[in-house]
């Protein structure tokens, strides 16, 4: 399995467990992935702990579906998580931050396929580890 299609295999498995947790309702388009039970819309950003290289995870956001959830009044919800044998992961701790309240963002370069500029957030931003 190619490590894209880990991440987006626990981003699924973290999606499912935060809906079950958070009871939102998933919801999936080009910028949320769930809404709360009120149509507030959530994006759920899931990230390893670490990577292979020992290097700490971070969150991806891209500004077009910032923007958007921003206008919306959204929120998004942070889980950072451990991946264990080929398949499964552990999550660690997640946290709901109001997509206006993140820290400053520094928006950079093109989000590839995504037709818009990127940026990272990294852990100690979103949690204390």
């Amino acid at each position: 399995m190619s490590r894209s299609h880990r991440a987006n295999h626990f981003g699924t498995i973290c999606e499912k467990r935060m809906a079950k947790k958070r009871r939102f309702d998933l919801d999936r388009a080009s910028w949320h992935d769930a809404r709360f039970q009120n149509g507030t819309p959530v994006e759920i950003k899931s990230t390893m702990v670490e990577h292979a290289d020992g290097q700490p995870g971070n969150f991806k956001i891209y500004r077009k579906y910032h923007d958007r959830l921003r206008r919306a009044d959204g929120w998004y919800c942070f889980v950072v998580y451990r991946p264990h044998g080929r398949s499964g992961c552990t999550v660690l701790d997640d946290k709901m931050v109001r997509a206006g309240d993140l820290p400053l963002i520094q928006w950079h370069g093109g989000g590839d396929h995504r037709d818009t500029q990127q940026a990272k957030i990294d852990l100690p931003d979103i949690f204390n580890i």
